[in-house]
């Protein structure tokens, strides 16, 4: 270990190897967590696109709308003002409404069905990003262990001058520690956006069971009289 100490001190006062050199040397782990960080860029982008894009309506002001037209008997023109765009809090809206005049039980089995539907969506592709930290910490890992293992076998190695043995260990150190760090940082970057997301989407998922709670009451109780 005195040697290892010793060999890494003398390597690192000539300037250590970079992050291209450990690619060189053995680019394996660190081209799996390269694609694994790719992945994860991708998730993170497309989902908070989509519950930006898709959820940035004012649930609130519609349900206002829709209601003032509800309690006036114009239930064709509240499902025109949701038919304006394919938000799924419209279509959820739209779901209630076109059953309005059927019942409450069929109310309840329209408005649960459409919900249904778009939950599921909304939650999509989250809990991957827990399982991709767990796969870049472990790449990371092993890509450490082999870096580890390289660098001994400088040391052990018989015949080669020192100035071999140091680029050799060189390597191997930067190889391991390139690796942890690619790992980790990447395994990080999953669980911020995780919690993130995570927590958005709980959100959007309450907003719409709210608003199934609204829309059922609202063509229930509401305009019991009318019907």
């Amino acid at each position: 270990m005195r040697h290892l100490v010793m060999l890494a001190a003398e390597g690192g006062s000539k300037g250590g190897a970079s992050l291209v050199d450990a690619i060189k040397h053995n680019p394996t782990f660190l081209i799996v967590n390269l694609f694994v960080s790719a992945v994860v860029v991708t998730i993170i982008v497309e989902r908070a696109a989509f519950q930006i894009r898709r959820y940035s309506v004012n649930a609130k002001e519609f349900f206002g709308q829709v209601k003032k037209l509800v309690v006036a008997g114009n239930i064709d023109r509240a499902i025109k003002l949701c038919e304006a765009s394919d938000y799924p809090v419209l279509q959820l809206v739209k779901s209630g409404l076109t059953h309005a005049n059927k019942g409450a039980d069929e109310i309840d089995a329209a408005l649960s069905e459409k919900l249904a539907e778009i939950k599921p969506q909304v939650e999509k592709r989250i809990g991957a990003l827990w399982s991709l930290a767990n796969i870049a910490t472990l790449v990371g890992l092993v890509g450490t262990v082999f870096g580890l293992i390289s660098t001994f076998g400088a040391i052990a190695a018989e015949g080669l001058p020192p100035s071999e043995k140091q680029r050799l260990l060189s390597n191997g150190i930067a190889e391991a520690m390139y690796n942890t760090a690619f790992g980790l940082v990447i395994a990080v970057i999953c669980m911020i956006a995780h919690v993130i997301l995570h927590t958005r989407s709980k959100a959007i998922q309450h907003e719409l069971e709210a608003i199934t709670e609204r829309v059922f009451n609202l063509l229930t109780i509401s305009t019991k009289g009318a019907y």
